[in-house]
């Protein structure tokens, strides 16, 4: 269940979900985007690494993951409980203090990524483990990440990189967002690599992807063709829209939708509930 969060923590916190599912043990993939993940589990541990790379699996009562243009894979058993964030460029400095490159395509967790952060932080884990009320455990994170606030004054990303990291989520092309910025494509393809860890490209690469998830599963609902999807997110066909798929989430559309919503029936339609 998404979370309200307080004012101070919305330029920072993109959403703060609470999550308590239960059903058959297995992997749910962790796809690429443009926002930082953050999860807290509660009662048992995250086991989560990267798809196809050996070694990168660990388990822990935090989790932070970095940008990345490649699927991860979360091991879980019959039931998750936790929370689980996405955090903006912004809230990757106000919280951790620093930008996101230092964390692209890691797997980490809170004792590592800032070691000198607030003990409300640290204790984090250990106090939600404790508490068995959700209204309680929200208000525990809520207070928590505003304390981080408190004593991580880091500046936030320079306003021409915001600027040009949005113009390049909207598609325009890395050398028009240059001259809009008024720099040239090398110098801002630095900056961007300065704060997020991803190319211009990748970054654009990354965020059509994003946006194409609730298209595709949109259409899967209206029983649409994917190639609608596909247009719709901005590429050229369905065929483009699938080699993209299996190199950012490591399978096609049809898959993801068969592994994360058995509900949706093949055609395409969602099955009666009651």
């Amino acid at each position: 269940m998404t979370q309200p969060t307080v004012a101070a923590l919305r330029p920072y916190v993109a959403s703060l979900v609470a999550y308590d599912v239960t059903g058959d043990a297995g992997v749910h993939r962790g796809l690429p985007g443009t926002s930082l993940t953050f999860v807290l589990p509660v009662e048992d541990p995250i086991d989560v690494g990267w798809v196809g790379v050996s070694g990168s699996r660990r388990a822990g009562w935090s989790s932070v993951s970095g940008l990345h243009p490649a699927p991860a894979e979360i091991h879980h058993g019959e039931r998750q409980r936790g929370f689980f964030l996405t955090l903006t460029l912004e809230g990757c400095r106000a919280l951790f203090g620093q930008p996101a490159k230092e964390l692209a395509g890691q797997l980490t967790d809170l004792d590592e990524v800032a070691p000198e952060l607030c003990p409300e932080m640290t204790q984090l884990p250990e106090r939600l483990h404790d508490t068995e009320s959700w209204e309680e455990r929200s208000r525990i994170v809520q207070r928590s990440l505003v304390a981080a606030l408190a004593r991580n004054d880091a500046p936030g990303p320079r306003a021409e990189v915001g600027r040009a990291l949005a113009r390049l989520t909207a598609g325009a092309p890395v050398a028009a967002v240059a001259d809009e910025v008024g720099y040239s494509r090398r110098h801002l393809g630095n900056l961007v690599r300065a704060e997020t860890g991803l190319s211009p490209k990748e970054w654009q690469r990354v965020a059509r992807f994003e946006g194409s998830r609730d298209l595709v599963l949109d259409a899967a609902r209206a029983g649409s063709p994917l190639a609608d999807a596909a247009a719709r997110a901005g590429y050229a066909d369905q065929a483009h829209l699938a080699r993209e798929w299996r190199e950012l989430a490591g399978c096609p559309p049809s898959q993801w939708l068969r592994e994360e919503f058995p509900n949706l029936q093949a055609a395409g339609t969602v099955a009666p509930t009651c």
